[in-house]
């Protein structure tokens, strides 16, 4: 069942919701003496019908607008969930310390997907739930401390041999005139080349929004998993319409040419796994997402543990060479 709050009702799950409501009104009669079972188990028929038909042909508009839910898990979430005893590290020992990038070491509760418990890095974009929130954390784009602090850390965790799990969930990078000024490009650059190198697993996860070098800054990995609603691109549906369009209203379309979402990028070789959602996005169900989530990355990280360091490196640098495959024609 959808949520009931008009709040947070997306536009394409409208028609869902008003039988519902119908359905309510009829299970109120029922319950006042007036035999309506009939017509409650056909329009309920009727309800699961039009929930899978249309969740099951989401457009990739729509599944940017389930991605960015705010009811949706985020990586606070994810970190509560998954492991136990996190302590969370700040700073970047170079300017300030940046709420926008969650990061810290705690043990992940991988007994249960046949994966012992574990001292892992956990690393993600922490948007925030009310106003205060988000604006402390400025909807999740980290500013260049943010990125330098999971550097540290990243640094800190091959040190001691800790495998690292990033969590992808930005808008972007912060675009302010302060970020630029402390070097944002060049902060993100580093991660890259840094996180290329690192010598213990490491396994990204686009929990929702993986916008630009925002979300790459933290992006490179062993593993990707994507969520079947995150979506995954160098920009947002609505900057990109605004860029050859001049205007937003073409997002739709920019969505559909970007090519954004999970299927799409198994199709080129960038996300190697899909982790599957329950029925009309994560929010609906945490829990089972929760263990959607926890079972890919524990699996993930098993494959990895078989790989010496060289291996372990050597099949990095390979899959990204083959994201920028090319061939030349005759």
């Amino acid at each position: 069942m959808i949520n009931k709050s008009t709040k947070f009702l997306l536009d394409f799950e409208k028609p869902i919701f008003e039988l519902e409501e119908k359905l309510d009104d009829l299970r109120k009669l029922d319950a006042d003496g007036i035999d309506l079972s009939p017509d409650i188990e056909a329009l309920s028929t009727r309800i699961e019908e039009l929930r899978n038909s249309i969740y099951g042909n989401l457009t990739r508009w729509q599944r940017v607008q389930i991605a960015r839910h705010p009811l949706r898990p985020y990586t606070n979430d994810y970190i509560g969930a998954l492991t136990k005893g996190f302590v969370e590290l700040h700073g970047d020992r170079c300017f300030g310390d940046d709420p926008a990038i969650v990061s810290g070491f705690a043990t992940l509760n991988g007994a249960e997907y046949g994966y012992k418990n574990h001292t892992v890095l956990m690393i993600g974009h922490q948007k925030g739930r009310d106003t205060k929130q988000r604006r402390y954390r400025r909807f999740g784009m980290p500013n260049p401390e943010g990125y330098r602090k999971a550097r540290r850390h990243m640094e800190l965790a091959a040190k001691f041999g800790k495998p690292i799990i990033c969590l992808l969930d930005t808008p972007g990078a912060y675009p302010g005139m302060d970020a630029e000024e402390r070097g944002q490009a060049e902060a993100i650059a580093r991660n890259l080349f840094v996180m290329a190198r690192l010598p213990v697993p490491i396994v990204v996860v686009v929990i929702g929004e993986g916008a630009s070098g925002g979300a790459l800054g933290i992006g490179v990995g062993d593993q990707m998993l994507m969520l079947e609603n995150a979506w995954y691109s160098v920009i947002s549906p609505e900057s990109c319409s605004s860029i050859l369009w001049r205007s937003w209203d073409y997002k739709e379309e920019a969505a559909r040419a970007l090519k954004l979402t999970a299927p799409d990028l198994i199709d080129v070789g960038i996300v190697d796994q899909i982790v599957k959602e329950p029925l009309g996005g994560a929010h609906q169900d945490p829990s089972t997402t929760y263990d959607l989530v926890g079972e890919a990355v524990c699996d993930s990280l098993k494959n990895l543990a078989k790989l010496s360091t060289e291996d372990l490196l050597r099949q990095r640098l390979k899959r990204l060479d083959r994201i920028g495959e090319y061939s030349v024609a005759d």
